[in-house]
């Protein structure tokens, strides 16, 4: 009995065919509409010479066609790639090639993007628009592609083994694909039932979505990010209806929670956070229905959460840890925020612990600082980067295989683990170690503060300095030396930035993931 993605969706919709299964804007579609749509597209792919293990790139906005497409691909039991809309053409023939991507759909938005670099990608031989006709000659149209496939099934038999890979930009350099098993995406990602225990068998999942009273969840972010795929999965293993919205736009969000009744909302941190209480301080909107928003995939700032919250004081707001090679693993506990601690419990049935440079658990309440990590259901790997795969995924004396997640932690007397933050960003001044995200925090409760980014810089006395790139709130004016004084009477003074490089537009990934890459080249050239 293994669980395999494609197999679960073909249940539910024949089981709750009736339901609805997605709504973007207008556009929706119930179970049985959407596996109708999906099983077109794979026989259309597979009539064009897709089969099991390709790659089909995934490069569009939100939208039934996104989930068509990943679940098209599963059928297949060909592997979905999420494409970053935001690229330019640069690293989207990067993306292109490193993915190794033999088919493509893609919205006309990105045409001339697309045009400009697919003939240089060796595998891509097959494109897909949506939404219009391409310039490209030998692009298919969306519709012409369903017109072209069957509605049924007919697929050969999947497995737990069959591969999901996820594209994840971080926070420097160019992006990997982080490669996981379906069996264990399922398992990391709730097991069915991300309010208990994992189910026990695919037949339980079904059973229990169909007794379940159908909820409205909505997938905030864009499904190019991980955090919305699998959002949307654990919606289907419930039996619910989950909602997007095609591009995020604060105003857009709340009039769909409106519309639609969402109960639970998934976002990404503060970028996220931040517009969305903006919106609700200059707009209207029945959010009655709703009575949870779950973030994940990026930090919540104490400042902003608190913000949220009295704006929304009868929703819970939730704060989660996880990564695209872990899965969801930990909850916040109360209190938790870069600024005073980000302390997390874990899921009672996840193998998480905090190990050092040995791989040996840290003691708990020693004070000691190790990196997180995670055994079990975890990825197996990253595409085409068998170094990386080597330096993440590694063995202890025991021969229990750990994915180290590169957070640094120590372990509270009580087993809570204490995140400090990344350890490939953590910056060393004098020997003081300070963590970019505590110092984000406090800047960001700054009221003339929208965004910060935190960073080292090379400094001859101290090795390297603390460094802050400031985006000031619209009209809003703010000096280095009033920051200053800020963070003073919160932060001890070897934490405080020493440089302030002020912008109107910060640089973000689509996730909400700082870019500290470019904050640091912004700072340098600012200072130079």
């Amino acid at each position: 009995m293994e669980f395999n993605h494609a197999d679960l969706f073909e249940a539910l919709a024949d089981a709750l065919g009736d339901r609805d299964a997605v709504v973007c804007g207008a556009d929706r579609r119930t179970y049985a509409e959407l596996d109708a749509e999906a099983n077109r597209l794979a026989h259309y792919l597979r009539s064009v010479g897709v089969g099991p293990g390709e790659h089909v790139g995934l490069h569009l906005y939100n939208g039934v066609e996104y989930v068509a497409g990943v679940l098209a691909a599963l059928k297949l039991r060909a592997v979905p790639i999420n494409v970053n809309y935001r690229y330019v053409e640069a690293e989207l023939l990067y993306l292109y090639r490193d993915s190794d991507i033999r088919a493509l759909v893609y919205d006309v938005e990105f045409d001339a993007r697309v045009a400009a670099v697919a003939g240089e990608a060796p595998k891509l031989e097959h494109l897909i628009s949506v939404g219009g006709n391409s310039s490209i000659a030998s692009a298919v149209p969306y519709q012409d592609a369903l017109r072209r496939g069957a509605p049924t099934r007919g697929f050969e038999p999947r497995s737990g083994q069959d591969v999901y890979i996820i594209y994840t930009g971080g926070t420097t350099g160019m992006p990997k694909g982080v490669m996981w098993h379906v069996e264990d995406l399922f398992m990391a990602f709730g097991g069915g039932n991300p309010y208990g225990e994992p189910r026990a068998t695919p037949q339980e999942v079904i059973g229990e979505a169909v007794k379940a009273t159908p909820m409205v969840m909505m997938a905030a972010p864009p499904l190019m990010h991980g955090a919305a795929q699998m959002a949307t999965f654990i919606t289907w293993w419930m039996g619910s209806t989950v909602v997007y919205v095609r591009r995020f736009e604060a105003e857009e969000v709340w009039r769909a929670v409106e519309r639609e009744k969402v109960a639970t909302m998934n976002i990404t941190g503060d970028a996220m956070a931040r517009p969305l209480a903006e919106a609700l301080e200059t707009g209207t909107y029945d959010l009655s229905s709703l009575f949870v928003i779950s973030s994940t995939g990026a930090i919540l700032s104490g400042a902003v959460r608190e913000r949220l919250q009295e704006l929304l004081p009868n929703v819970m707001i939730l704060d989660n840890f996880g990564s695209t090679e872990s899965g969801y693993t930990a909850s916040g506990v109360a209190g938790s925020s870069p600024e005073s601690g980000l302390r997390y419990q874990p899921q009672s049935a996840t193998r998480l612990a905090v190990l050092d440079d040995k791989l040996r658990p840290v003691a708990p309440g020693s004070g000691e600082l190790g990196m997180v990590a995670k055994a079990g259901h975890v990825a197996f790997g990253y595409y085409n980067d068998p170094d990386k795969t080597a330096r993440t995924l590694v063995t202890d004396a025991e021969g229990t295989r750990w994915l180290l997640t590169g957070d640094l932690a120590s372990v509270d007397p009580d087993g809570t683990v204490h995140m400090f933050g990344r350890g490939s960003q953590c910056i060393n001044t004098g020997g003081e170690k300070v963590f970019p995200e505590e110092v984000e925090a406090v800047l960001k409760g700054h009221p003339a503060v929208f965004d910060a980014v935190v960073t080292g810089v090379p400094d001859e006395r101290w090795g390297s300095k603390v460094a802050a790139v400031v985006e000031p709130r619209p009209d809003v004016e703010v000096t280095a030396a009033e920051l200053d004084a800020h963070c003073r009477q919160r932060l001890s003074g070897y934490k405080v930035p020493r440089t302030y490089a002020f912008v109107t537009e910060m640089v973000r990934s689509p996730a909400g993931k700082a870019d500290y890459r470019w904050a640091r080249q912004t700072v340098e050239a600012m200072g130079a």
